[in-house]
């Protein structure tokens, strides 16, 4: 299934960090935090006030920092994915 999300909204894939144990502890699933990043996998199309097309500043496949907060779940698939504003992303990470 395609999804394209509307106005200033992106798709991500949010990225799960690798699970580590100190002392043999296992934290449950309820008790870990949210993933800070993930990889944009749908963009929208944002318009300024007359109604122009105006780019994103990320792209398909940018990693990006997240907000601990914010954007709303949603499920495709199978697959888990985080749809937030634009102006709610903290940043793109570079490599």
């Amino acid at each position: 299934m395609k999804i394209r999300p509307l106005g200033d909204r992106v798709l991500v894939e949010p990225i799960e960090e690798k699970e580590q144990s100190v002392g043999g502890i296992i934290i449950p699933d309820s008790a870990k935090e949210k993933p800070m990043q993930g990889k944009v996998a749908a963009v929208g199309k944002k318009t300024d006030k007359d109604g122009k097309e105006v780019p994103f500043d990320v792209k398909k496949g940018d990693t990006v920092l997240l907000p601990k907060y914010g954007g709303t779940e949603v499920k495709i698939d199978g697959t888990k994915y985080q749809l937030v504003r634009e102006e709610d992303l903290l940043g793109v990470i570079e490599k």
